[in-house]
């Protein structure tokens, strides 16, 4: 038995290899193991699942294939926070909540897309807040695809100008906050994303050796953790532009 992860993908039609890289992984990668777990950002932005272009559809299809060997499970992100169940399920894939635990060879794992930890981020927490409120979500997604299609395209411009002007601490992990949600959630090993700052990290909690794989964006590499009965490896591939 083993078990895959990912995130941060970011997909959309102006990176064509990222695609393609993705889609020969669900291909040759991903069968192996018998759960796939995506924990957010597969796609660079998602206005809801009426938005059915054909490079949607070629995702979809994409994971329907893979859904015959590998169960999929995914996570909400802070760019896809809106897919929802009509694709999820036209995908072959089952919603998990953030964070989630799941025992995977005798302990626990905690999964996390990883932005609930970026406490020093008061402002984006602030909009994280107010963006996963059920009524904010009914609202946007009532409203035309056109105008939903502008709305994003406006927020994604702010966040970027935002990005550009904070501190790079302010958006990594707080380290106080891993080592509290790591206790609480009576865990020795974490894996998110989100942060684009692949690594492992060992913490000692409580006198315990614990550890966080964080995995990296898919840009010149594409990143994935595999995980069985003898090891849990960050990985990472590279990613042809041609």
């Amino acid at each position: 038995m083993a078990y895959c992860f990912i995130s941060d993908l970011h997909l959309h039609e102006g990176r064509p290899d990222i695609t393609q890289a993705f889609v020969g992984f669900l291909e040759e990668t991903a069968p192996k193991a018998e759960k796939l777990y995506i924990l957010g950002d597969l796609f660079e932005a998602w206005i809801g699942d009426d938005n059915q272009s054909k490079f949607i559809s070629e995702i979809r299809e994409s994971l329907l294939k893979v859904n015959k060997t590998t169960e999929i499970f995914f996570m909400h992100g802070n760019r896809d926070f809106l897919l929802g169940p009509e694709f999820a399920s036209s995908s072959g894939m089952k919603l998990i909540s953030d964070p989630y635990i799941e025992e995977m060879f005798g302990s626990p794992v905690l999964l996390m897309h990883g932005d609930l930890l970026c406490t020093k981020d008061v402002d984006y927490q602030k909009f994280r807040k107010i963006s996963r409120d059920p009524e904010w979500q009914k609202d946007f997604l009532s409203k035309s695809l056109a105008e939903r299609q502008k709305i994003a395209k406006e927020l994604r411009d702010v966040s970027k100008e935002a990005t550009g002007q904070k501190k790079e601490e302010i958006m990594d992990v707080s380290r106080s906050e891993v080592i509290k949600t790591m206790r609480e959630s009576d865990v020795d090993l974490l894996i998110h994303g989100h942060t684009h700052r692949p690594d492992s990290h060992k913490i000692d909690i409580d006198n315990l050796s614990s550890r966080r794989i964080v995995l990296g964006d898919w840009d010149k590499y594409g990143w994935y953790i595999w995980m069985d009965s003898k090891s849990c490896e960050l990985k990472k591939f590279s990613i042809s532009s041609n």
